[in-house]
């Protein structure tokens, strides 16, 4: 518990708007709110044309108790279409249900050239294609996901932690590198053989086979509650927000936190649930393509640096 606070900062005070509400949720939607209040001059509402605006301090008009206006985000329509399903896959990736041998051959240098900078040894079991272009629901903004699949256990026996470096060394690798293959930017991942993996869709560019060839019979998507579930994460990301510019840096860190791993449960429950297609994983990748997912990061990066700042 901490008492850094004066007992003068617990004293009720006529001049303060008062809320019946303590929690962290009620006060951060109110400090969220107040930046879409009307400010005026220092004479305030009783005095709204008197002072000099661009000189003196000014005082917000006031607003009715607990009035959480303005609280739904707009998600970019664009963004919801792309998830609609096309009636065949990429015409430039695939032809006639077969890999273009051109990208498939530079995605195999691609992959060669990466793990020839890395400095740990992989026996390479696979390399696969996965997501939305090895599907019907590509789109603009679809990413050629290519997974190179190892056996952890062979490698080193703390596969938990090689996890943890496989994704580091990936992120930083895809961070570092702009490789587009038809306006589609290329993604590196390492993946586990004995790690499940859902996906209607999957390819081998190392075999060149399908290993789970997609299908669109039987298949729906509520796009409404695909965009309820965004934007309730979404307006998450913003109390993070409204607490790392009010100086809230412990609580901004501890709600991000929570979000990442929340957001993180979803997708994992959502795939197992209901596969690639269900409405959390989709949510998930709105999330993503909105930049939303960015956005929390450098939020919990921002928050963790106003904490350690003297």
């Amino acid at each position: 518990m901490s008492f850094s606070k004066s007992w003068r900062d617990f004293l009720v005070s006529e001049k303060k708007e008062q809320t019946p509400f303590k929690s962290k949720y009620q006060r951060a939607a109110k400090a969220m709110r107040r930046r879409n209040d009307i400010y005026t001059t220092k004479g305030g509402l009783k005095n709204k044309k008197s002072g000099a605006p661009f000189t003196v301090p000014v005082k917000r008009f006031g607003t009715d108790k607990l009035r959480f206006e303005g609280l739904e985000e707009d998600i970019d329509q664009g963004t919801l279409d792309s998830f609609q399903l096309q009636d065949q896959l990429h015409p430039d990736f695939w032809k006639e249900d077969m890999f273009a041998e051109d990208i498939s051959e530079r995605l195999r240098e691609i992959v060669n050239d990466f793990l020839a900078d890395l400095e740990i040894q992989i026996p390479i079991i696979d390399i696969r294609l996965t997501g939305s272009l090895a599907n019907y629901n590509w789109s603009r903004f679809s990413d050629v996901d290519l997974h190179i699949v190892t056996d952890f256990d062979k490698i080193d026996e703390n596969t938990e932690i090689l996890r943890k470096l496989f994704r580091a060394v990936t992120t930083i690798w895809n961070d570092n590198h702009d490789i587009k293959i038809n306006d589609h930017e290329v993604e590196l991942y390492i993946e586990d053989e004995n790690e499940e993996h859902i996906s209607s869709g999957l390819y081998s560019v190392l075999k060149n086979e399908w290993i789970s060839k997609p299908s669109k019979d039987n298949f729906t998507i509520d796009i409404a509650a695909v965009k309820r579930k965004a934007e309730n994460m979404q307006e998450r990301i913003n109390l993070i927000q409204d607490a790392v510019e009010e100086g809230d840096y412990q609580e901004a860190y501890d709600m991000s936190e929570k979000l990442k791993k929340k957001i993180r449960d979803m997708r994992s429950s959502g795939l197992s649930e209901g596969g690639e297609y269900s409405t959390k994983n989709l949510a998930f990748k709105v999330l993503r393509r909105e930049g939303e997912l960015d956005r929390l990061s450098k939020l919990k990066h921002r928050a963790y640096d106003g904490m350690k700042t003297i």
